[in-house]
């Protein structure tokens, strides 16, 4: 026994040499291992990703390495550099940890899975005509629902709600209606399916680090196997036959057919793609009318704009064009609450030259990592009071919108990056863009809408929903509506 316990104890301390031994080369970043050995900054990093990432910047600059249990993890915060890290495909692979991340968060394994091939199917989804069909189904099944509330009921009765749960359910919905093929009139499984996704989205991050305790393990499990069965009732007892049609849904299941996922994997794909296109319209409408209520001189200049295309008898379909101060406060409510994490293996030892032309050697088996929310999204020499919502950002003084931003005399190529860069910006932006869109512009013709608390302020973010796409906020705002007494719709049609 005493044997045992001194050859424990010698296997102990030499996997904690190995792990604090690692030194900085002079062409490698600055390196910051953390006091806790394995761990290093591994607590800091999953309590609030943004705060750790300033303090490192403030310490060390636009690029270092930290040591986050037991991986060495390179950040890098510099917009110009970008573009090679994204474009590099041979020394680095975003493979690997979107596989991890699959089995971890979906209980998902697709080892055959390209990520190439699957934008491609994307793209003939959500560009062009498909995209068009896409966004009017959108917007009809959006006046559905609308229709079926109780304020629409009871046009003359004020509602109470928390705008969160309001634009949640209600964009999630009409998005799920729009691409999933489920009966319009079965109120049961919409209902259904939102509460379980919402069950599962609250454990999401947890689910992503390892770190659900087991009582919320069982219930991630048992919301993502009522998903499963939800998500696969529709399609999985018509065999063949049902996934030879031309919806989204079926377009989807032939795409995995073609890379020999086998049929469970389908089903728990479908919960993936759930996510994908459900999980941050919501959150982002809540956020942007949240700003409106919280800053009246923005809400007037919504209001004007809608009621200028109103009375220019716009059609629906051309908003996409003739919304520029919406379009500008979306913006800059994507610049202050989208947080996504881009994440790289360093598969082959690489030299990466950043601003100022120095070069930094990024280590084979580490990991490199870029945090657009905090530069260029937050960088206060890109953007004046980063922290502060300004509704016309993103205008120029003659109403167009405005694209020139720069850092220390330098025009940025990105300077917003809510949705990527370049090739690999997301695909299904534009829908959701629409939506997003079409929602707002529907409440507020709609709706007599007002906070509760005229002096309620937005409530703060959930720090462990950095890294997740849309930032969610710890508590609700309460809102009041009633029906308008006079409605008066943009045209769905040319």
């Amino acid at each position: 026994m005493l044997w045992t316990a001194i050859l424990l104890f010698h296997g102990i301390l030499a996997v904690f040499v190995i792990y604090t031994r690692r030194s900085r080369k002079r062409t490698e970043p600055p390196l910051d291992k953390g006091n806790i050995p394995w761990l290093g900054h591994a607590l800091e990093f999953g309590r609030d990703v943004a705060i750790f990432l300033t303090r490192m910047k403030k310490k060390h600059g636009d690029i270092f390495t930290v040591r986050v249990a037991g991986h060495y993890v390179t950040v890098l915060l510099d917009p110009n550099t970008y573009d090679d890290l994204l474009s590099d495909t041979k020394a680095l692979d975003f493979k690997r940890y979107a596989q991890l991340l699959m089995q971890r968060m979906f209980s998902l394994n697709m080892p055959n899975h390209d990520p190439l091939t699957e934008r491609a199917w994307m793209e003939r989804h959500f560009q062009g005509p498909n995209l068009m069909q896409l966004c009017e189904s959108m917007q009809n099944n959006l006046q559905l629902l609308f229709n079926a509330t109780e304020a629409a009921r009871n046009p003359l009765q004020w509602r109470q709600e928390g705008l969160f749960s309001f634009c949640y359910s209600l964009l999630f919905r009409a998005g799920y209606l729009t691409l999933f093929e489920v009966d319009r009139n079965d109120i049961t499984q919409l209902t259904t399916v939102y509460d379980e996704f919402r069950k599962f989205d609250g454990l999401l991050s947890k689910l992503a680090r390892s770190t659900v305790k087991k009582e919320e393990r069982r219930v991630a499990r048992c919301a993502q196997e009522r998903l499963w069965e939800l998500l696969s009732a529709c399609w999985l007892g018509g065999g063949a036959s049902r996934a030879q049609g031309n919806t989204w849904q079926q377009s989807y299941l032939q795409h995995l057919q073609s890379e020999s996922v086998e049929q469970e994997s389908q089903r728990r794909a479908m919960l993936l793609q759930l996510w994908v296109t459900q999980g941050n319209a919501g959150p982002a409408a809540f956020w942007l009318l949240g700003f409106l209520l919280t800053h009246p001189e923005a809400m007037r200049a919504v209001r004007a704009e809608i009621r200028s295309l109103q009375e220019q008898r716009h059609p629906l379909v051309s908003l996409q064009k003739n919304t520029p101060v919406l379009d500008s406060v979306l913006s800059e409510t994507l610049r202050l609450r989208a947080a996504a994490l881009i994440t790289r293996e360093v598969v082959q030892d690489k030299l990466l030259q950043v601003s100022g032309g120095r070069e930094y050697l990024l280590r084979r088996g580490d990991r490199v990592c870029l945090f657009p929310f905090l530069s260029p999204q937050m960088d206060e020499e890109i953007h004046s009071e980063p922290e502060k919502f300004k509704y016309d950002r993103f205008l120029n003084e003659d109403g167009t919108e405005r694209k020139d931003f720069f850092k220390r005399g330098m025009r940025m190529k990105y300077y917003n990056m809510p949705w990527g860069a370049d090739g690999h910006m997301c695909v299904g932006r534009h829908f959701a863009v629409s939506g997003i869109k079409q929602f707002v512009i529907m409440v507020l013709t709609s709706l007599d809408l007002e906070l509760c608390d005229q002096q309620a302020a937005m409530p703060s973010v959930d720090p462990s929903r950095y890294g997740f796409g849309m930032l969610q906020p710890i508590s609700d705002m309460e809102i009041r509506y009633r029906l308008k007494p006079t409605r008066s719709y943009l045209h769905t049609h040319q």
